[in-house]
């Protein structure tokens, strides 16, 4: 009998790991995150696919991993609000349209001379992030670049659509502008840095600022003053071209519970939302204001490929604009950006010395 049961068990628990676990933690995933875009009872059995299901669940399965981080978050959690290290930044400071906030932080070395200004956008797939999440990056950032950093909030999905995004950075640069002589840093002197969605966001604002959109609804000769001051991006695991980021969420199964689409409005806005579209529209003029950028791209990045990186430095280098590329050998998506948080994290010094490497080239040329 008990021969029986061991032989009838074993089934049931293949089973149970093999098709009852994956399906559980899809079919919660798309409740949670959303059905694909598909009308009637269609969007259900394009969620009950095979394919779907075991891409799904692997992605969340994989994301797991981030609990390694568990001690990072503590530790930024008690930095951020023990009031002792509120010598280090000014926390909280509303700017923009939408009254968002933004936390600015000092360089410890820098006394009376004007620090050059570098602003970070953080990453969260155009769907999440908080500013005091990074609370340590800009705080180390300020330090190991001799520079002012201001970490702004912006509106991500679905308090705002993408060009919301671009509007609220935007808006965060108008508000250095008028605030430089308070805070004692150099407004025509701004490096632009971001991770994941954040370096597209960086990237699109550049881009749209130097375009003068109307979409922004900022006055062209603010905006024209405004892009002369950007004299950098640097690109952290960036995002550039919509479509093929889209086309990688769909060989992942992750496209209709990815924030991306829906932050983009849909596939329709691909191309417009993608900096390679946008610069292979430029005039020769627009292209002279193209300040340089950086690209840095881990190559165990399974998030956002390393070519997304290469893809754009090619197509940069093709229209003579000036970028450096990195690709950095056994980086992750996440940890380009939580190794710039401690100076103990892994990869700490490499990814800071090739910052530090292009920050100095961008503010020695202005």
């Amino acid at each position: 009998m008990s021969c029986l049961r061991s032989h009838v068990g074993l089934p049931v628990a293949a089973g149970v790991l093999l098709i009852g676990l994956p399906y559980s933690i899809s079919l919660a995933a798309q409740w949670l995150y959303g059905w694909p875009n598909k009308p009637g009872y269609k969007k259900y059995t394009e969620a009950l696919k095979p394919r779907r299901i075991y891409c799904l669940a692997r992605a969340v399965l994989e994301s797991l991993k981030y609990l390694q981080y568990g001690r990072l978050y503590f530790r930024w959690k008690s930095w951020y609000k023990d009031d002792e290290n509120s010598k280090h930044y000014a926390k909280g400071i509303s700017y923009g349209r939408r009254g968002n906030k933004l936390d600015l932080y000092y360089s410890p070395k820098v006394d009376h001379a004007k620090a050059p200004l570098v602003v970070f956008i953080y990453g969260g797939a155009w769907g999440s992030g908080d500013r005091a999440i990074y609370c340590l990056l800009a705080r180390q950032m300020a330090e190991e670049l001799n520079a002012t950093v201001v970490c702004p909030d912006y509106s991500t999905y679905p308090k705002s659509n993408v060009l919301g995004m671009v509007q609220d950075i935007a808006d965060c640069l108008i508000w250095v502008k008028a605030s430089a002589q308070k805070f004692n840093f150099d407004q025509d002197n701004i490096i632009f840095i971001g991770h994941s969605a954040g370096a597209h966001l960086c990237s699109l604002t550049t881009l749209f600022l130097i375009e003068t959109r109307e979409e922004l609804f900022i006055e062209a000769s603010k905006q024209q003053d405004i892009s002369r001051c950007v004299k950098g991006v640097i690109g952290l695991s960036g995002v550039y071209n919509i479509l093929d980021h889209y086309e990688h969420e769909e060989m992942r199964g992750i496209e209709y519970v990815s924030t991306m689409h829906k932050a983009m409005n849909g596939v329709q806005n691909f191309s417009y939302y993608s900096p390679t579209h946008v610069l292979n529209t430029f005039s020769e003029d627009k292209l002279k204001r193209v300040p340089p950028f950086a690209l840095l791209h881990g190559t165990d990045d399974i998030i956002v490929p390393a070519k997304s990186s290469t893809k754009f430095s090619e197509l940069l280098s093709s229209l003579s604009l000036p970028v450096s590329l990195y690709l950095l050998p056994r980086v992750d998506h996440t940890e380009m950006a939580t190794d710039l948080m401690a100076p103990d994290r892994p990869l700490y010094n490499a990814i800071y010395s090739c910052i530090k490497q292009e920050y100095t080239k961008f503010i020695k040329k202005s």
